[in-house]
């Protein structure tokens, strides 16, 4: 199993801002956060695009960071983008919205969810690694306008987690997972929740396995 305290880098940047990446970005396993800025931590209060670390504009990729814990919300991407060997500390919200690809890297201490999908088509999660956990992936149960999603799951470590991924059954969502392991944390029947998708103000309900 992979510790926290492996992950490391060369050196640590506090943004004062999200930092906009419109093509390309390679970290260099250094590690960010928005400490002292008003996207540093606060705990479960709702916050937005702006309290976050980068900001992906659509077709961006970004490679080789590590998302320090004093953040408020980790990578926001605004289309379809790639996320790559990305490690997160310690996740307050989301820790990347409306991503299309994760491959590699892995997250720690997520009392919801890690990855949220708002917009439509689908999310390919492939060789990651998620430690105590609400949900690895959940496609928006209650955003203002409900799309049909699809997510990918491939060769994935679950260790404390919750559930693996959450779809809306009612809004023709579906779910691939292939060679998934767990340490029965979360269960096998909670490695994919079923959901009925609702209108926004509302609470979407689980309905099965």
């Amino acid at each position: 199993m992979v510790n926290v305290g492996e992950v490391t880098g060369p050196g640590y940047t506090a943004l004062p801002t999200a930092r906009v990446i419109s093509s390309s970005f390679d970290g260099g396993m250094v590690r960010f956060d928005r400490a002292g800025s008003s996207g540093e931590c606060q705990g479960q209060n709702e916050t937005g695009e702006e309290d976050a670390v980068f900001i992906l504009e659509s077709g961006a990729s970004i490679s080789n960071v590590i998302i320090g814990k004093d953040q408020a919300e980790g990578i926001h991407c605004r289309g379809p983008c790639t996320i790559t060997n990305v490690w997160w500390e310690d996740i307050k919200q989301t820790g990347a919205n409306d991503v299309t690809t994760i491959n590699g890297g892995g997250a720690f201490h997520a009392s919801d969810k890690i990855f949220q999908h708002n917009g439509a088509g689908t999310v390919k999660i492939n060789n990651f690694f998620a430690s105590d956990f609400g949900k690895l992936y959940r496609g928006c149960g209650n955003c203002a306008t409900s799309h049909e999603r699809h997510v990918e799951v491939n060769n994935v470590c679950f260790k404390d987690g919750k559930e693996g991924v959450g779809i809306n059954a009612n809004w023709g969502d579906t779910a691939i997972l292939s060679n998934v392991k767990t340490n029965n944390k979360p269960t096998a029947k909670n490695v994919c929740c079923a959901y009925k998708g609702v209108a926004k103000g509302s609470e979407p309900s689980k309905i099965g396995w």
